[in-house]
């Protein structure tokens, strides 16, 4: 195996799993090759691992990795960012010292902005506060955005923190707090992603996206320039070089870039790790502005997918919300359950029964009035917090906006799309 080939299987076999790894969990994957290579790697290897070992060492060396395993994702430690912080600056002073000779002014003040903006949006993603609910923040949290009766129900205080949950809240355990807004907990920032740093998050994977890919790009081409100088009938792009006035063989064109990578070997194993890492990044953000676009956070897209399952059971159904009863309804010490700066609140109450048997239509600790309906899919379940993506993009970038209710698209026409499911 050539070095082209060696460089490109070793990223590639990392990027993979990386992926896996992080992402394979995800609703979107779930009944793909991502979520069974997941299950793969993160059950059935390890369970293998384990019976081996109960076997041979009586299980000492599974509960070594189980307690350095639970030390690396359950506690708040500054490994990973660490580690990314290494692998940019690392691969900044691998190529630019090399590249700077060759590069233009223009090119130079390009590569000195899209180096220095990671650094600076991982700083503020990192040690921002994401959104701690506290006692003194409690009221400020509540104001934010109304309950769903769906995935938030009010009353719900956490067991941890021993604090009413705010909306859109959720508790942390690895950074043993509730956060506003919760998207998830990143690694790689050492901190939670939520009402108060999403939006310097969102910037982070941007910047390191187009930092990625116009490196790997740059880098790629400046290799690609030194073979042409030796070999000028050759071309970075394979169809358009040439050998005696023929389209070059692919053998040829491998061996004449394995020879631009051995005198560059700097220069060229940066450019192919931007290049086969970006579409990795790119898909991070992609996801992460599906989250923004249908108007939900990653923590709710899970819920929404328990939701889901049990729909497809049979277990769900929601009745009309009583407007009286919520706007008698507290959600803290002076707080009303409607009072906050949202333009929408829940027109239907969601409830789950496990035995598939609705409750009772005169039930009083539940919400709403009238008569359950059986829900059968998501399409007929409103989501308050999907308003649109631009009314989306200013909720994260623009802290306490103040939603104005006229020109917003109604109901009926914001978020994930709802037809009617004919009954079953």
């Amino acid at each position: 195996m050539g070095i082209v080939q060696t460089i490109a299987a070793v990223v590639l076999a990392i990027s993979l799993m990386t992926f896996v790894i992080f992402f394979g969990r995800l609703p979107v994957f779930r009944r793909t090759p991502i979520a069974w290579l997941y299950n793969f790697f993160v059950v059935h290897v390890p369970n293998a691992i384990l019976a081996i070992d109960r076997r041979t060492t009586g299980g000492r060396f599974t509960a070594s990795l189980v307690r350095f395993g639970h030390f690396m994702m359950n506690d708040k430690h500054p490994t990973v960012l660490v580690f990314f912080l290494l692998l940019l600056a690392g691969s900044e002073y691998m190529a630019v010292p090399t590249a700077w000779g060759l590069l233009s002014g223009l090119q130079r003040f390009t590569v000195a902005v899209f180096c220095t903006l990671p650094y600076v949006f991982l700083y503020l993603a990192a040690y921002s506060d994401p959104g701690t609910v506290s006692m003194s923040s409690l009221k400020h949290h509540m104001m934010l955005y109304p309950y769903d009766y769906a995935l938030f129900q009010p009353g719900v205080r956490c067991h941890t923190c021993n604090l009413l949950k705010p909306p859109r809240s959720k508790h942390c355990p690895i950074c043993k707090r509730c956060v506003g807004r919760l998207d998830h907990h990143c690694i790689f920032i050492n901190n939670c992603v939520g009402v108060g740093n999403h939006h310097w998050f969102l910037l982070l994977i941007l910047s390191t996206a187009v930092l990625a890919s116009y490196g790997g790009w740059l880098a790629s081409s400046l290799v690609g320039q030194q073979v042409q100088e030796r070999f000028p009938n050759w071309s970075l792009l394979p169809w358009r070089a040439r050998d005696s006035g023929q389209p070059m063989s692919w053998s040829t064109w491998l061996i004449l870039l394995s020879w631009g990578l051995k005198n560059h070997v700097q220069l060229g194993s940066i450019g192919l790790l931007g290049l086969l890492i970006s579409p990795l990044i790119w898909g991070l953000l992609v996801y992460s502005m599906w989250n923004v676009w249908t108007g939900q956070t990653t923590n709710e897209s899970l819920k929404w997918s328990d939701w889901k399952c049990d729909m497809e059971d049979g277990y769900v159904y929601k009745r009309r919300m009583s407007h009286e009863r919520r706007l008698s309804m507290v959600a803290a010490p002076g707080v009303p359950a409607s009072g906050t700066r949202w333009p929408v609140e829940a027109e239907h109450v969601l409830y789950c029964a496990h035995d598939g048997t609705p409750p009772a239509q005169n039930d009083k600790t539940l919400a709403g009035v009238g008569e359950w309906e059986k829900v059968y899919s998501l399409h007929d379940v409103e989501n308050i917090y999907d308003l649109g993506f631009w009314n989306n993009l200013k909720d994260i970038f623009v802290p306490n906006y103040q939603f104005n209710t006229l020109g917003l698209p109604p109901v009926e026409r914001r978020g994930r799309p709802r037809k009617r499911t004919a009954r079953k």
